[in-house]
């Protein structure tokens, strides 16, 4: 694979969002959530008119900010509380042991220089694709992810939870469910509905962009000839590093679908087999 896609027909094989998602869990935690991100933020509605309305009447305008301080900071605090939904866990026995070491885990996927998520493919066709396409079969363009182990936005928990993150879009692995992010939106998937499949893939990267826990296997060129050697048609043909990264898939028959990288070939080992084995 190669991150560049010039000339070749790109699919989008990002899945769908959680807006798009019908819950699974059996509860009401997905509906809360979304409830609480719909919420206006009255203290800084009230700060801003606040300000405006000061700065309009000076002098008098410093009673005005006199009086607004303290009713903002009630609001700012009011919409802390209803802006967050409450789940506390109780774990024990085997569902404790799984969390526990999916958390470790995870915090080896998260020791990862650098991850991204796929968000396009497309098959390179053509010979004339291929031959300019540094002789790979498929071509990805990725956005940037982050593996954390922290708290999710707009659930306040007991326990510290497993991240992975890109751009707007966020998995929170719950001790009971998948926890689903797009936005402002929330859905949430069963672990016995997640189908899981880690893999090792050769990946052609940029020059000079090769994080420093990657194993470098091979090289190749820009532009090949039909026997993989370098077109010597083209002057400006440059090197491109040849490496092994590592992936994780995670997909529902609903549509979720999230094709992740890791510059470390090993990092997502453990957490995927610990998630083929979680806790029905």
């Amino acid at each position: 694979m190669l991150q560049n896609f010039a000339a070749v027909n790109m699919d989008d094989v990002s899945g769908l969002t959680a807006l798009d998602l019908r819950p699974t869990g059996g509860d009401d935690i997905v509906q809360q959530l979304n409830t609480a991100a719909r919420r206006p933020r009255w203290g800084w509605i009230a700060a801003i008119t606040a300000f405006i309305l000061g700065a309009a009447l000076l002098p008098w305008g410093f009673i005005i900010w006199a009086v607004a301080v303290p009713g903002c900071w009630w609001l700012f605090l009011r919409d802390a509380l209803q802006k967050n939904v409450v789940l506390l866990y109780d774990l024990e026995d085997a569902p404790a042991v799984w969390f526990d070491r999916f958390t470790t885990a995870w915090g080896t996927a998260a020791a990862s220089d650098r991850l991204w998520r796929t968000v396009e493919s497309g098959h390179v066709q053509t010979t004339y694709q291929h031959k300019t396409n540094a002789g790979v079969e498929a071509i990805v363009r990725r956005v940037p992810a982050m593996a954390r182990i922290q708290q999710p936005k707009r659930l306040a928990t007991n326990v510290d939870i497993p991240t992975l993150r890109a751009g707007k879009d966020a998995l929170y692995f719950l001790p009971d469910r998948l926890l689903v992010c797009s936005g402002k939106h929330y859905s949430d998937v069963a672990y016995r509905q997640l189908s899981v499949r880690r893999s090792v893939t050769r990946f052609v990267e940029q020059p000079g962009q090769v994080p420093k826990d990657t194993q470098l296997i091979d090289q190749t060129w820009q532009y090949v000839n039909v026997k993989g050697g370098p077109d010597r048609r083209f002057k400006n043909n440059p090197v491109l590093p040849v490496v092994q990264y590592g992936q994780l898939e995670l997909t529902t028959s609903q549509g979720l679908a999230w094709s992740v990288q890791s510059s470390r070939a090993t990092a997502f080992d453990d957490s995927a087999a610990l998630l083929l084995n979680a806790p029905a």
